[in-house]
């Protein structure tokens, strides 16, 4: 029998979001980048990076997007929405301590993980 996995899907992470689109904002994955929906992101020279330890503006990425040989246009939720912790991406080599300051900058925007 084949076994098919499915992968991420644009949005799967998000339990509830403001009105309109108070919750999302246009951005853009910088080159070398490629990402999964899901995955926590950070502003890093007016473009969005994979979040790495330290970094205080942060966002979630709506759908997966590979930047690996061009700089991406994307959707990110930066502010006001609730989303399943579970199906976050976080870099695997942050230690729990750099995941915890990440999950109190996303807080700080109004991003709350249940």
């Amino acid at each position: 029998m084949t076994v098919l996995t499915e992968g991420k899907h644009a949005g799967d992470f998000i339990v509830s979001e403001a009105n309109g689109s108070r919750s999302r904002s246009a951005a853009v994955l910088t080159l070398g980048q490629n990402l999964e929906a899901g995955a926590i992101v950070t502003v890093a020279a007016g473009e969005y990076v994979e979040f790495a330890a330290g970094d205080t503006d942060v966002a979630i990425l709506f759908d997966n997007a590979d930047a690996t040989t061009v700089a991406q246009n994307v959707v990110v939720l930066d502010a006001d929405c609730e989303v399943n912790g579970a199906e976050l991406v976080w870099d695997a080599a942050l230690l729990v301590a750099e995941v915890d300051a990440g999950i109190v900058a996303l807080a700080a925007k109004g991003i709350k993980i249940l």
